[in-house]
């Protein structure tokens, strides 16, 4: 079983011809809601890549609550630990996509932020049985610490995906300590002092991926949005190591689901199936 532990939030995604310099005012040609956050986006995928999954996370008592934890039930992952906070707020992601396909984030934690360590100690029998963790960097680091030490004590995989990277607390080096795979883009391994190694990650876009003294190459895509394309890649990383494969090998595997998601439009709509990932991978010698 694979456990996300980490953010869920409504997406806003916007559409203008370029994104705004300062002071800039700029008029969208057209905009869309749809489920997001890192941990959620994690979730969603893996489920659909086929795995055993199961999410603990916070929304809002809103509607926009229930419709993400819905979604999650709906795709078969486990969602007992997808509290909801009456008085809080569901986390938003506002997203601006330009017409070169650059996106901007900006991230309302809202519920998010009630994900702390008591809530890995609340979800301690899901995480004992848990084979596999997957954390990013949308929670507190001290509540995905926490997560980890619970996972790796009953024998589970960790693997830290810390997007956004944290800044200020020690704890960070702690759950990198920790992490048996590591996966990070270019900018935050740089941030982090991070190189590739036999369990550091390091996803460079269009040049492809590094890991373990290879570089695995990109699959061709037409991209149209990259927004929720790195959660592919973890989710079917993480997927792939489930299955028994080595890491390099597991690596491919999240190219191929990564470059199936930049084709389409908005985190959840993105994230594909097995089968797309499978026919990609077969179509790249």
């Amino acid at each position: 079983m694979i456990v996300c532990f980490g953010s869920l939030n409504q997406d806003l995604a916007v559409n203008v011809g370029h994104l705004p310099a300062p002071d800039e005012t700029v008029l969208a040609t057209g905009a869309d809601d749809f489920r997001g956050g890192k941990g959620h986006n994690q979730a969603m995928a893996a489920a659909r890549l086929g795995g055993t999954v199961a999410m603990v996370g916070r929304v809002g008592g809103d509607d926009a609550g229930r419709w993400l934890r819905a979604g999650l039930a709906d795709a078969g992952v486990d969602v007992a630990h997808v509290h909801a906070t009456p008085a809080a707020r569901t986390g938003t992601a506002l997203c601006l996509l330009d017409d070169a396909g650059q996106v901007s984030i900006v991230v309302i934690p809202g519920a998010n932020a009630l994900v702390d360590p008591d809530a890995a100690d609340d979800a301690a029998a899901l995480l004992d049985q848990a084979d596999l963790l997957l954390l990013q960097g949308e929670v507190s680091v001290a509540a995905s610490l926490r997560a980890a030490e619970l996972v790796k004590s009953g024998g589970g995989r960790v693997i830290v995906n810390p997007a956004p990277v944290p800044t200020g607390t020690a704890q960070l080096t702690a759950l990198l300590d920790l992490a048996d795979v590591v996966v990070v883009n270019r900018p935050e391994a740089a941030m982090l002092g991070l190189t590739p190694s036999d369990r550091v990650v390091v996803t460079l876009g269009a040049d492809g991926v590094q890991v373990a003294g290879t570089t695995i190459a990109a699959f061709p895509a037409q991209p149209v949005d990259p927004t929720g394309a790195g959660d592919s890649f973890v989710a079917a990383l993480a997927v792939a190591l489930e299955d028994g494969a080595g890491l390099v090998e597991a690596a491919r595997f999240g190219a191929a689901a990564g470059a199936c998601a930049v084709e389409v439009a908005g985190a959840e709509p993105s994230l594909p199936t097995r089968a797309a990932v499978e026919a990609r991978m077969g179509a790249q010698p």
